[in-house]
């Protein structure tokens, strides 16, 4: 299974904030549309991810509020990336390794969407759900040897 397969069920509705927006606005945008992540971009290009840790961790070391920070001064400016080919149990693995949950799509240098922990942990009991079925089905179909047929009459 790939990114671009559960992208596509996921669908593409992104959400993206600009490096000097204020990280007040940003967290109401995240707040509003209940989304744990907001793509960084700046002239069209992936320059950070912010997720509600970077805005609790900016909003502590500010004394608990948000002030006129900007979302540049708190964002994951080297967030990691995946393409739309890139294998699910890739982007597990790199999710695991640097305890991310949302990851950035990018298609060349274009946003094809963000993934998040959840999409991919859905994508792999969906799939695992689909495998049981599958096999159970099979089971259920298994023709019976000679001597088994005899015995069950």
């Amino acid at each position: 299974m790939k990114v671009s397969d559960i992208l596509r069920v996921k669908g593409n509705t992104l959400f993206t904030v600009r490096p000097d927006d204020l990280l007040s606005e940003a967290a109401r945008t995240m707040a509003d549309h209940d989304i744990g992540s907001l793509v960084v971009m700046e002239h069209g290009d992936l320059v950070g991810m912010l997720t509600f840790r970077e805005v609790i961790q900016g909003t502590v070391r500010n004394g608990g509020a948000f002030g006129v920070q900007a979302v540049r001064s708190v964002m994951d400016d080297h967030p990691m990336t995946c393409t739309p080919d890139t294998e699910i149990d890739e982007v597990r693995r790199m999710m695991l390794q640097r305890h991310a949950r949302y990851m950035p799509v990018l298609n060349q240098k274009t946003l094809a969407g963000v993934i998040s922990f959840y999409d991919v942990a859905k994508a792999v009991v969906d799939g695992q759900d689909f495998e049981n079925r599958m096999l159970k089905a099979y089971i259920r179909d298994w023709p019976a040897e000679e001597g088994e047929r005899q015995a069950l009459l």
